[in-house]
C-alpha cells in the first residue's frame, strides 16, 4: 500500500461558535473530498470507493472523537499527536463531494492555525490515506482497499501543481495491526537483524536473508 495524500483546491470557509461558558471555538468548513472526479493528481476516487473509506473513518474516529489531523502533511500515515491542529467533527455526502468540519484546537499547531486564519491566510486541506492503484484506460483510480486515515490542514498552493502527485515513490506500508503502518523496508531490515546473530547456521543466516530480499 502507498501513502496517499490529495489537495482539495476549494475555498474554505471560517466561522466562530460561541460554547458553553462563552467559549468561542473556530471551525473549518468546505469540500474536503471528491469522487468520480479526476483530481489534480491524475487520480479518480469512485463513488463506492470513497463510501467505504469515509464511513469507516466517521464510525471509528469521527463518532468516538477521534479524528485528529495536523498541520501540513508529515512524512508517514501515522498520527504525531504534538502536531494535532483540528478535530474533524462532521463529514456528510453532497452530491459527489464529501463537505467536511473541523473544529481547530487549543493546541500549539491549532493556535497557528487561527493565527494564519486571523491574519488572512488562506488555508486548505489534504487526505491523507493508505491504498494502490490500478490503471484504467490511461487514469489511475484508487482501488478498494483504500483506508482515509485523516485529513490535514495545508498551506493553500497558488501553482496548481504545487502538490507534485502526492504519493511517495519507492515507499510502500504494511499494516501489522489495525491503525498501525510500517513500511516493509523497514520491517525487512528488522527481520534480517535476527538470523544473522551469533549462533545461527549459514542456513539459517541464508533463509533469513532470502526471507528479507522477498520484502524488498
Amino acid at each position: 500500500m502507498k501513502l496517499i495524500t490529495e489537495y482539495i483546491s476549494h475555498k474554505l470557509s471560517y466561522s466562530i461558535e460561541e460554547a458553553k461558558g462563552g467559549k468561542k471555538n473556530t471551525f473549518l468548513e468546505g469540500v474536503f473530498m471528491q469522487a468520480e472526479n479526476q483530481n489534480k493528481n491524475g487520480r479518480i476516487y469512485t463513488r463506492e470507493v470513497l463510501t467505504s473509506a469515509v464511513d469507516k473513518f466517521v464510525n471509528e474516529q469521527v463518532i468516538t472523537g477521534r479524528a485528529v489531523g495536523e498541520l501540513n502533511h508529515p512524512d508517514g500515515p501515522q498520527i504525531n499527536l504534538d502536531k494535532v491542529s483540528h478535530r474533524i467533527t462532521e463529514l456528510k455526502w453532497d452530491g459527489n463531494n464529501v463537505m467536511g468540519k473541523a473544529l481547530i484546537l487549543d493546541t500549539p499547531m491549532g493556535q497557528i492555525v487561527k493565527g494564519l486564519v486571523e491574519g488572512g491566510v488562506q488555508l486548505g486541506v489534504s487526505s491523507r490515506g493508505m491504498g494502490s492503484l490500478t490503471m484504467k484506460n490511461g487514469v489511475n483510480y484508487v482501488k478498494d482497499d483504500f483506508l482515509l486515515n485523516t485529513i490535514d490542514i495545508v498551506q493553500d498552493p497558488s501553482a496548481p501543481n504545487a502538490y507534485v502527485n502526492g504519493i511517495m515513490e519507492g515507499v510502500s506500508y504494511e499494516m501489522d495491526r489495525p491503525g498501525h503502518f510500517i513500511k516493509t523496508i523497514e520491517k525487512g531490515e528488522t527481520e534480517v537483524k535476527e538470523p544473522i546473530k551469533e549462533g545461527y547456521s549459514e542456513e539459517q543466516q541464508s533463509a533469513g536473508f532470502g526471507h528479507f530480499l522477498s520484502k524488498l
